[in-house]
């Protein structure tokens, strides 16, 4: 990880320390209210809407018995609840309990409060060009919505 001349970090070191610095915050999060980083995820994923197994292995990047491990662990705690799916028989949908639900909208505005916070010493500018950057290279590479920006939660309630 070569530093440029004025001091910097390169670009990849850049990427990969920032991915630590936002998974610490996230974990530490998590930990604060009781869940592990996956379970965060596999929450504020269902915060929009219950997806179907099928739907979530590949948006969360698990393989099938680790994605069924993470649901039956996250339904014991009563967080999420297994549902039919309407269209498919032999599918189920995942969904947020109403206890789930609380826990998952104040896991997502504590976790999004503290990542606010990681660039504060850029200025407005600066910030609207780093979101830019880092946007182009999430959408360039197909990443899922598995946190959802509160800025395009902002923009839909208006």
């Amino acid at each position: 990880m070569a530093k440029h001349e004025d001091g910097g970090v390169g670009i990849v070191g850049a990427l990969v320390r920032s991915s630590f610095l936002v998974n610490a915050v996230y974990a530490e999060s998590g930990r604060e209210y009781g869940l592990t980083p996956q379970q965060g995820q596999l929450l504020c994923v269902l915060m929009a809407r219950s997806y179907g197994m099928s739907e979530l292995g590949p948006m969360l990047r698990l393989a099938r018995s680790s994605l069924t491990g993470l649901v039956d662990r996250t339904e014991r705690n009563g967080l999420v609840r297994r549902e039919p799916d309407p269209r498919d028989t032999r599918a189920v949908r995942v969904a947020l309990t109403d206890r789930g639900a609380k826990l998952a909208a104040d896991f997502y505005n504590e976790t999004c409060r503290r990542i606010e916070e990681l660039p504060a010493s850029l200025s407005p500018a600066e910030r609207d060009a780093l979101a830019g950057l880092l946007g182009r290279v999430v959408l360039d590479n197909e990443v899922p919505v598995v946190f959802k920006d509160p800025d395009e939660e902002t923009a839909a309630n208006q």
